[in-house]
């Protein structure tokens, strides 16, 4: 099955790349932060086809098209592309998310990393993978060393779950902080050792679910902002190394 997610986030990612930097159509979700292109619905439409042949009985959960129920114990978690503003302002910094669910479990995740040709992977009990390469977490244990990973939210203005105050708490206390535009890539740099921890508000399960189990199987922990276990349906993410978690979990504590 990973060979499978694999093929088809790559061939996804080929008509990702086939239209970055041409002029497309795009439209608004919620507000006109939240973008949609034509090429999020096609890609979107190349996996689920992909899917209902291969594997005509699984479930599907999609960013753009939504729940596709079967009676399955699988679900394919797709984001199509993770980082549609990035794609839609010419900043290669996208990616194409996969993960797969059996049982409520997550046992396959594969991200994307289209311009940049990196294909993250991860089998649960079998590690995390850069294009073959096994990847492992950092090993820094001082949060005032780290380098760090976030994103905002759409609706960043309304300040959800203290998102202004968390920010400017870890830029108190860390080395550095950065903000990619792809939650997928920030949580595979989580797994590679680029960055030390990662957190977010207001994710969706599409955003995070092959990024959880690859820095899982890279060594790393992810929980909620209180070190408490997490489902990729819940809106609280906090990821790390395992060795600065606790630090960041005590500065994630404003009410």
């Amino acid at each position: 099955m990973l060979d499978k997610i694999i093929y088809i986030a790559k061939e996804a990612g080929e008509v990702l790349r086939s239209g970055f930097g041409k002029n497309f159509l795009i439209e608004y979700k919620t507000n006109v932060a939240n973008l949609v292109t034509e090429y999020d619905k096609k890609s979107e439409l190349k996996i689920i086809e992909f899917v209902n042949k291969e594997f005509p009985t699984h479930s599907i959960l999609a960013e753009e098209s939504g729940r596709h129920d079967s009676s399955s114990e699988y679900l394919w978690v797709i984001d199509p592309l993770d980082g549609t503003t990035n794609f839609a302002h010419g900043l290669p910094i996208f990616s194409v998310s996969i993960g797969v669910q059996k049982n409520g479990e997550m046992i396959c995740g594969v991200v994307y990393d289209v311009m940049r040709d990196a294909m993250y992977s991860a089998e649960k009990g079998s590690g995390a993978f850069c294009n073959g390469r096994k990847l492992n977490v950092s090993t820094n244990d001082d949060l005032q060393k780290s380098v760090l990973v976030t994103g905002f939210p759409y609706n960043v203005h309304e300040n959800p779950d203290n998102a202004y105050e968390r920010f400017a708490a870890f830029l108190r206390v860390a080395r550095a902080v950065r903000r990619l535009g792809s939650a997928a890539i920030d949580m595979c740099y989580v797994a590679e050792g680029v960055f030390d921890g990662f957190w977010e508000v207001s994710l969706n399960p599409w955003d995070m679910a092959a990024g959880k189990l690859l820095i899982e199987e890279a060594g790393g922990i992810v929980t909620d902002f209180s070190g408490k276990p997490m489902s990729i349906f819940d809106k609280q993410i906090l990821a790390s190394n395992g060795k600065v978690h606790e630090s960041m979990v005590n500065v994630l504590r404003i009410e």
